[in-house]
């Protein structure tokens, strides 16, 4: 193991925290900007506002409708979220713990998704969904986002499941449980640190994501967050104070998951490291 200096470690540390600001000054830009009016963020964009106020989250948030796109993309995150974290971990259990013919070639089939973007699929995915009459549906959104996010966490929770003792689950059989009691009350508690790292990483690939409500969304009512963004810029005029007030209310919600999962998602990428 490779020992390091006090100079360097100092060195390092130096790096990291200035890595750290030039990361989060962007943050730090937008969020003092959420409380200026557009006047003063051209004036002063980096200093602080002469006046706080909330006037740009009330009026982004009642005026600008911005309180439907949020219920919505709450909505579709939720939803999409709990359906991946279902279909991935009752998969990643059959082909971590059962042997049979095929296994393989399905595995390898799931993970090929990690290789082939779905944006590639867009026209046969849209003729699909128009096919089942689910334009225009948060239906729609659940779908795609589901068997986008299958891939990924189906890879890494057969991982995890592979490295939890088999004797567990035998003393589970003696006791009289079934395959579905050991998969349910045995194995996904054990698993909640490669579950919250795939609760994080989908939501924000769901929260964030404008490409497929653009194609399948047409009602405003039914937008999710970045579309609505969207309609703060105008043909000739772009209302800033509005935007990174919008901006400041889409990002709370990824924050709150981060705070709450930090300690099981850092914990997950602890064990996968060492794997």
């Amino acid at each position: 193991m490779l020992k390091l200096n006090s100079l360097q470690k100092s060195i390092i540390l130096i790096l990291l925290v200035v890595w750290a600001l030039v990361n989060i000054f962007p943050l730090g830009v937008m969020f003092i900007s959420g409380f200026k009016t557009t006047r003063e963020i051209f004036m002063d964009p980096f200093g602080l506002p002469k006046k706080w106020t909330f006037n740009s989250y009330v009026k982004a948030w009642h005026v600008a409708n911005f309180a439907a796109y949020f219920k919505n993309s709450i909505i579709v995150s939720l939803v999409s979220i709990v359906l991946i974290l279902f279909v991935s971990s009752m998969g990643a259990y059959v082909l971590a713990r059962f042997d049979f013919p095929g296994r393989r070639l399905i595995y390898l089939y799931i993970i090929a998704g990690l290789v082939l973007p779905v944006r590639l699929a867009i026209i046969p995915i849209f003729l699909l969904i128009r096919s089942f009459r689910l334009n225009d549906t948060l239906f729609a959104l659940f779908l795609v986002y589901t068997a986008g996010g299958i891939s990924f966490s189906t890879f890494l929770l057969v991982n995890f499941f592979e490295n939890i003792p088999v004797d567990l689950e035998d003393a589970a059989r003696i006791d009289g449980a079934g395959v579905f009691r050991i998969y349910w009350q045995i194995n996904l508690p054990l698993l909640r640190p490669a579950l919250a790292t795939v609760t994080i990483f989908n939501f924000i690939r769901v929260w964030n994501d404008f490409f497929f409500p653009l194609i399948f969304i047409d009602t405003d009512a039914k937008k999710t967050i970045p579309l609505g963004i969207q309609n703060f810029f105008g043909e000739f005029d772009i209302q800033w104070d509005l935007l990174f007030g919008a901006l400041n209310i889409a990002i709370i919600p990824i924050i709150i998951f981060f705070l709450i999962l930090s300690r099981q998602f850092i914990a997950g990428l602890t064990e996968g490291a060492i794997k």
